[in-house]
């Protein structure tokens, strides 16, 4: 139950994250493509990456509740690929395939 309440703080916290970067590049460079959520999608798998490598240093040693925190809660939340998809999909249904 523990994890279960770690993790879900994050992705509160991840979500949040995504929200307000996702729009602060939308409202810089325009919304014709859904460039906050490649940003997003982008930063936060090279985040992701830079996290495990990172934690499975032997001299970090970064608890188990804290990899959940982090990797699984907050930055899981963060590059959730709903709002992809969902975007994809409404490029599809606007006849904009390419951009899709």
């Amino acid at each position: 139950m523990r994890a279960l309440v770690i993790i879900a703080l994050g992705s509160a916290l991840g979500g949040v994250a995504r929200y307000w970067v996702s729009g602060l590049v939308a409202a810089r460079i325009g919304e014709t493509f859904p460039w906050g959520t490649l940003v997003v999608n982008v930063s936060g798998s090279a985040l992701i990456g830079v996290l495990a490598a990172w934690a499975d240093s032997a001299r970090v040693g970064l608890p188990p509740e804290a990899r959940q925190f982090l990797m699984v809660g907050v930055l899981g939340g963060y590059t959730t690929f709903s709002s992809f998809s969902l975007q994809t999909l409404r490029l599809l249904q606007d006849g904009d395939g390419w951009r899709a």
